[in-house]
Protein backbone atom coordinates (compact mmCIF):
# COMPACT_ATOMS: atom_id res chain seq x y z
CA UNK A 1 0.00 0.00 0.00
CA UNK A 2 1.71 3.10 -0.63
CA UNK A 3 0.55 6.36 0.68
CA UNK A 4 0.61 8.77 -2.57
CA UNK A 5 -2.48 9.15 -3.89
CA UNK A 6 -3.91 7.53 -1.87
CA UNK A 7 -7.27 8.82 0.27
CA UNK A 8 -6.75 8.24 3.98
CA UNK A 9 -9.08 8.44 7.01
CA UNK A 10 -7.29 8.86 10.56
CA UNK A 11 -9.38 8.42 13.62
CA UNK A 12 -8.21 10.78 16.72
CA UNK A 13 -6.19 13.37 14.24
CA UNK A 14 -6.82 16.54 16.32
CA UNK A 15 -3.33 15.66 18.57
CA UNK A 16 -0.61 13.31 19.19
CA UNK A 17 0.20 10.59 16.69
CA UNK A 18 -3.27 10.98 14.56
CA UNK A 19 -1.86 14.58 13.83
CA UNK A 20 1.61 13.39 13.13
CA UNK A 21 -0.02 11.00 10.83
CA UNK A 22 -2.30 13.37 9.19
CA UNK A 23 1.24 15.22 8.49
CA UNK A 24 3.31 12.55 7.47
CA UNK A 25 0.13 11.30 4.64
CA UNK A 26 0.20 14.79 3.25
CA UNK A 27 4.33 14.72 3.26
CA UNK A 28 4.31 11.40 1.16
CA UNK A 29 1.31 12.83 -1.31
CA UNK A 30 -1.68 11.39 -0.08
CA UNK A 31 -4.65 12.81 -2.17
CA UNK A 32 -6.86 13.33 0.36
CA UNK A 33 -6.74 12.91 4.02
CA UNK A 34 -9.54 12.83 6.28
CA UNK A 35 -8.76 14.40 9.85
CA UNK A 36 -11.77 12.50 12.14
CA UNK A 37 -11.99 14.06 15.87
CA UNK A 38 -14.78 13.83 18.08
CA UNK A 39 -14.04 17.78 17.85
CA UNK A 40 -13.38 19.30 14.46
CA UNK A 41 -13.09 22.38 15.22
CA UNK A 42 -9.75 21.34 16.91
CA UNK A 43 -8.06 20.37 13.37
CA UNK A 44 -6.11 22.83 12.17
CA UNK A 45 -3.83 21.39 9.98
CA UNK A 46 -3.80 23.22 6.46
CA UNK A 47 -4.59 20.92 3.83
CA UNK A 48 -6.94 18.27 5.81
CA UNK A 49 -10.60 17.68 5.70
CA UNK A 50 -11.69 17.95 9.05
CA UNK A 51 -14.29 15.10 9.95
CA UNK A 52 -17.01 15.12 12.90
CA UNK A 53 -16.52 11.11 14.71
CA UNK A 54 -16.96 9.51 17.79
CA UNK A 55 -16.19 5.79 17.02
CA UNK A 56 -18.30 4.73 19.47
CA UNK A 57 -21.77 6.49 17.86
CA UNK A 58 -22.62 3.99 15.22
CA UNK A 59 -24.74 6.73 13.60
CA UNK A 60 -21.12 9.37 13.08
CA UNK A 61 -19.83 5.92 11.82
CA UNK A 62 -22.33 5.46 9.40
CA UNK A 63 -22.39 8.95 8.59
CA UNK A 64 -18.54 9.27 8.12
CA UNK A 65 -19.02 6.33 5.47
CA UNK A 66 -21.24 8.51 3.70
CA UNK A 67 -19.11 11.83 3.12
CA UNK A 68 -15.72 9.84 3.28
CA UNK A 69 -16.64 6.95 -0.04
CA UNK A 70 -13.44 7.21 -1.58
CA UNK A 71 -11.16 6.13 1.04
CA UNK A 72 -8.68 3.24 0.44
CA UNK A 73 -6.71 3.31 3.80
CA UNK A 74 -8.15 3.89 7.04
CA UNK A 75 -5.77 4.22 10.39
CA UNK A 76 -7.93 3.46 13.51
CA UNK A 77 -6.11 5.54 15.68
CA UNK A 78 -8.53 6.67 18.34
CA UNK A 79 -7.75 5.17 21.44
CA UNK A 80 -8.12 6.53 25.53
CA UNK A 81 -6.21 5.32 28.71
CA UNK A 82 -7.37 4.88 32.26
CA UNK A 83 -4.21 4.30 34.59
CA UNK A 84 -4.82 1.23 36.94
CA UNK A 85 -5.33 -2.32 37.83
CA UNK A 86 -7.83 -4.92 37.72
CA UNK A 87 -8.55 -5.17 41.60
CA UNK A 88 -9.76 -0.89 41.99
CA UNK A 89 -13.25 -0.26 42.74
CA UNK A 90 -13.58 1.37 39.63
CA UNK A 91 -12.06 -1.20 37.62
CA UNK A 92 -15.34 -2.32 36.04
CA UNK A 93 -16.61 0.78 34.32
CA UNK A 94 -12.87 2.35 32.99
CA UNK A 95 -12.51 -1.15 31.57
CA UNK A 96 -15.83 -0.88 29.75
CA UNK A 97 -14.90 2.94 28.88
CA UNK A 98 -11.94 2.18 27.33
CA UNK A 99 -13.15 -0.78 25.65
CA UNK A 100 -15.75 1.15 23.61
CA UNK A 101 -12.61 3.24 21.99
CA UNK A 102 -10.13 0.79 21.94
CA UNK A 103 -11.79 -2.29 20.83
CA UNK A 104 -15.54 -1.95 19.64
CA UNK A 105 -14.55 1.56 17.89
CA UNK A 106 -11.97 -0.01 15.39
CA UNK A 107 -14.51 -2.87 15.69
CA UNK A 108 -17.14 -1.20 14.33
CA UNK A 109 -14.70 1.55 12.18
CA UNK A 110 -13.62 -1.76 10.32
CA UNK A 111 -16.88 -3.11 9.84
CA UNK A 112 -18.27 0.44 7.84
CA UNK A 113 -15.18 1.02 6.13
CA UNK A 114 -14.03 -2.79 4.58
CA UNK A 115 -16.58 -2.65 1.74
CA UNK A 116 -15.35 1.18 0.67
CA UNK A 117 -11.73 -0.73 1.01
CA UNK A 118 -13.12 -3.08 -1.17
CA UNK A 119 -14.78 -0.95 -3.41
CA UNK A 120 -11.10 1.18 -4.26
CA UNK A 121 -9.71 -2.22 -4.84
CA UNK A 122 -9.25 -3.08 -1.40
CA UNK A 123 -7.14 -0.72 0.18
CA UNK A 124 -5.36 -0.83 3.72
CA UNK A 125 -6.10 -1.03 6.97
CA UNK A 126 -3.50 0.20 9.92
CA UNK A 127 -4.88 -0.25 13.41
CA UNK A 128 -2.69 1.64 16.23
CA UNK A 129 -2.33 -1.03 19.23
CA UNK A 130 0.81 -0.99 21.68
CA UNK A 131 3.63 -2.89 23.52
CA UNK A 132 0.52 -3.56 26.27
CA UNK A 133 -0.77 -5.78 23.96
CA UNK A 134 1.93 -8.33 24.86
CA UNK A 135 2.52 -6.98 28.68
CA UNK A 136 0.69 -6.22 31.55
CA UNK A 137 1.32 -4.09 34.95
CA UNK A 138 -0.84 -2.36 37.54
CA UNK A 139 -0.11 1.20 36.40
CA UNK A 140 -2.21 0.25 32.84
CA UNK A 141 -3.71 -3.10 33.58
CA UNK A 142 -7.18 -2.30 32.00
CA UNK A 143 -5.48 -0.04 29.24
CA UNK A 144 -3.44 -3.29 28.64
CA UNK A 145 -6.50 -5.60 28.07
CA UNK A 146 -8.36 -3.53 25.63
CA UNK A 147 -5.12 -3.35 23.68
CA UNK A 148 -4.73 -7.43 23.44
CA UNK A 149 -8.23 -7.37 22.48
CA UNK A 150 -7.48 -4.97 19.61
CA UNK A 151 -4.26 -7.25 18.70
CA UNK A 152 -6.92 -10.45 18.58
CA UNK A 153 -9.41 -8.38 16.73
CA UNK A 154 -6.75 -7.18 14.38
CA UNK A 155 -5.33 -10.87 13.54
CA UNK A 156 -8.99 -11.86 12.98
CA UNK A 157 -9.68 -8.90 10.42
CA UNK A 158 -6.30 -10.05 8.43
CA UNK A 159 -7.73 -13.32 7.41
CA UNK A 160 -11.23 -11.91 7.06
CA UNK A 161 -10.35 -8.99 4.72
CA UNK A 162 -7.51 -11.30 3.00
CA UNK A 163 -10.28 -11.86 0.01
CA UNK A 164 -11.06 -8.59 -0.74
CA UNK A 165 -7.16 -7.54 -0.92
CA UNK A 166 -7.66 -5.46 1.88
CA UNK A 167 -3.85 -5.07 3.66
CA UNK A 168 -4.17 -4.94 7.44
CA UNK A 169 -0.87 -3.54 9.66
CA UNK A 170 -0.64 -3.76 13.18
CA UNK A 171 1.22 -1.09 15.07
CA UNK A 172 2.53 -1.45 17.93
CA UNK A 173 5.01 0.52 19.88
CA UNK A 174 5.75 1.44 23.92
CA UNK A 175 5.30 4.83 25.75
CA UNK A 176 5.15 8.10 23.10
CA UNK A 177 5.82 11.52 23.77
CA UNK A 178 2.04 12.33 23.73
CA UNK A 179 -0.87 14.15 26.06
CA UNK A 180 -2.14 10.09 26.56
CA UNK A 181 1.05 9.74 28.72
CA UNK A 182 1.14 12.89 30.55
CA UNK A 183 3.17 12.57 33.86
CA UNK A 184 4.08 8.84 33.03
CA UNK A 185 7.91 8.87 33.72
CA UNK A 186 9.60 6.59 30.93
CA UNK A 187 11.31 6.99 27.74
CA UNK A 188 9.20 7.74 25.30
CA UNK A 189 9.74 7.93 21.14
CA UNK A 190 8.22 10.96 19.11
CA UNK A 191 5.02 10.52 17.25
CA UNK A 192 6.95 11.60 14.51
CA UNK A 193 9.20 8.46 14.67
CA UNK A 194 6.51 6.38 15.49
CA UNK A 195 4.53 7.29 12.36
CA UNK A 196 7.41 7.16 9.70
CA UNK A 197 8.06 3.63 10.56
CA UNK A 198 4.30 2.59 10.60
CA UNK A 199 4.35 4.45 7.45
CA UNK A 200 7.57 2.67 6.26
CA UNK A 201 6.05 -1.21 7.38
CA UNK A 202 2.75 -0.03 5.49
CA UNK A 203 4.26 0.57 2.48
CA UNK A 204 6.39 -2.44 2.50
CA UNK A 205 3.16 -4.69 2.75
CA UNK A 206 4.20 -5.78 6.42
CA UNK A 207 1.58 -7.48 8.67
CA UNK A 208 3.38 -5.56 12.14
CA UNK A 209 5.12 -3.04 12.84
CA UNK A 210 7.23 -3.26 15.99
CA UNK A 211 8.63 0.66 15.96
CA UNK A 212 11.03 1.40 18.83
CA UNK A 213 13.82 -1.13 20.55
CA UNK A 214 11.82 -2.28 23.63
CA UNK A 215 8.67 -3.44 21.60
CA UNK A 216 10.99 -5.66 19.36
CA UNK A 217 12.26 -7.08 22.75
CA UNK A 218 9.25 -7.70 23.91
CA UNK A 219 7.79 -9.61 20.78
CA UNK A 220 10.66 -11.43 20.60
CA UNK A 221 10.92 -12.93 24.08
CA UNK A 222 6.92 -14.38 23.79
CA UNK A 223 8.56 -17.39 22.31
CA UNK A 224 11.45 -17.57 24.75
CA UNK A 225 11.20 -19.30 28.54
CA UNK A 226 11.07 -16.53 30.30
CA UNK A 227 8.56 -14.07 27.92
CA UNK A 228 7.76 -10.60 29.22
CA UNK A 229 4.57 -10.86 30.40
CA UNK A 230 5.63 -13.06 33.43
CA UNK A 231 8.43 -10.98 34.02
CA UNK A 232 8.36 -8.82 37.22
CA UNK A 233 8.28 -4.78 37.25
Amino acid sequence: MQIQNATVLITGANRGIGLAFAREALARGARRVYAASRQPGAVTLPGVTPLPLDVTDPEQVARAVREAGDVTLLINNAGVAETGGFLADTTLDATRRQLEVNFFGMLRMSQAFAPVLAAHGGGALLNVLSIASWINRPLLGTYGATKSAAWALTNGLRHELRAQGTQVTALHMGFVDTALTHGIDAPKSTPEAIVARAFDGLEAGADEVLADALTQQVKASLSSATPAYLAAA
